[in-house]
C-alpha cells in the first residue's frame, strides 16, 4: 500500500483545489463577524474545543499510531486527518443533534483560522516523531511553509471573502448561499465518487485493512471531544457541539494536501477518503441518538 500512487491528474488536482475553496466560500457566506466575537460569551467552550481539536486529538492519534503500528502511509494519513480543522458539515450535524449550533459555527470559524498555522505544525511535528512516518516526510521533503500558504489560500482567503460579502452585502449572501452550498457539496461528492471509481480496485483491495482503523480513529476523535467537554463541566448543548466538531474532520482539505504534497500516496489517500465517508455516518448516528433522547426527555418532562 505504501507504494501505491492513486490515479489523479494535475487537472483533477486543480479542480479539487477549486472545489474546496468554493465550499469554504459558500460556508463563510453563512458566517458573521459576531461568530468570532461570540468567543467572548463562550470562552470556556470554545477554548475546550480548540484545545481538543489541535492539541489533544493529534497527540492521541500519534499514540494510536504507535499502539496499532499500521503501515507508515496509513499512520501519516491518520496524523494528517487529525491535524485538519473541523469539517463543514459539523454545523448541520450539531443542529440535528440539538446541540449549540452557534458554538459549532464559532468553533468552525476559529478552527479554520487556527488551521493555517496548526495543521502544518501538527503534521510536521507528530509525523516526524514516528520512524515510519518521518521517513515519508523526508522523502517528500515537506516544507511546513508550503503547507501554510496552501491552507491560507484554500481556507482563510475564501472565508474572509465570504464573511466580507455576508457583512457588506447580506441580501446577495442570503440569495445565493443555500444554492451555492448545495451545488458545491454535490459537486464535491460527485468528484470524490468519480475519483473512487478510477481507483476502485485499490479501494476493494484495501478497504478491509483500513476500515477498522478509520472506525477506531474516529471513535478516538469523538471521545476526545466528549471527554474533554465533560471533564471540564460545560453544559449539554455545548458538549454536543464540541464532540461533533472534534469528531468531524475536514477530510476534503486532507485529500487536497495529500495530492498536493504527497503525490496521492495510497495509504494516506484511502484513509482520508474513508474518513470522509465514515465520519458523516458516525456523526449522523450520534446526532440521531441525541435528538431522539432529547425528544423523549422533553416528552417525559411535558407529561410530568
Amino acid at each position: 500500500m505504501d507504494g501505491i500512487q492513486l490515479n489523479f491528474s494535475p487537472t483533477s488536482l486543480a479542480i479539487l483545489n477549486g472545489i474546496l475553496g468554493f465550499i469554504m466560500f459558500g460556508v463563510a457566506l453563512d458566517m458573521k463577524l459576531d461568530d468570532f466575537k461570540r468567543i467572548i460569551s463562550l470562552p470556556k467552550s470554545v477554548l475546550i474545543g480548540v484545545v481538543a481539536q489541535f492539541l489533544l486529538l493529534p497527540a492521541f492519534t500519534f499514540m494510536l499510531v504507535y499502539l496499532i503500528n499500521p503501515r507508515p502511509s496509513i499512520g501519516l494519513g491518520m496524523i494528517l486527518v487529525a491535524a485538519c480543522p473541523g469539517g463543514n458539515i459539523s454545523n448541520f450535524i450539531t443542529h440535528y443533534a440539538k446541540g449549540n449550533t452557534a458554538l459549532s459555527v464559532t468553533m468552525s470559524a476559529i478552527s479554520t483560522l487556527f488551521a493555517v498555522v496548526m495543521t502544518p505544525f501538527n503534521i510536521s511535528f507528530w509525523g516526524s516523531l514516528h520512524p515510519g512516518t518521518a521517513g515519508i516526510l523526508k522523502t517528500v521533503a515537506l516544507n511546513p511553509m508550503d503547507l501554510f500558504w496552501t491552507i491560507l489560500v484554500l481556507l482563510a482567503l475564501p472565508m474572509v471573502l465570504g464573511i466580507y460579502i455576508s457583512e457588506k452585502h447580506p441580501t446577495i449572501a442570503n440569495r445565493v448561499k443555500k444554492g451555492m452550498k448545495l451545488f458545491s457539496l454535490t459537486f464535491f461528492a460527485v468528484f470524490v465518487l468519480a475519483a473512487l471509481a478510477a481507483n476502485w480496485n485499490y479501494f476493494l483491495e484495501y478497504i478491509g485493512v483500513i476500515f477498522f482503523i478509520i472506525l477506531l480513529h474516529n471513535a478516538v476523535a469523538l471521545g476526545t471531544g466528549f471527554t474533554a467537554a465533560t471533564l471540564l463541566g460545560i453544559d449539554k448543548r455545548d458538549r454536543k457541539a464540541v464532540t461533533i466538531e472534534v469528531g468531524i474532520q475536514n477530510s476534503g482539505l486532507g485529500l487536497v494536501l495529500i495530492f498536493n504534497f504527497f503525490n496521492g500516496l495510497g495509504g494516506m489517500a484511502i484513509i482520508a477518503a474513508g474518513w470522509g465517508i465514515w465520519h458523516i455516518i458516525a456523526g449522523l448516528m450520534i446526532a440521531y441518538f441525541w435528538s431522539r433522547k432529547e425528544d423523549e426527555t422533553g416528552e417525559v418532562a411535558a407529561s410530568d
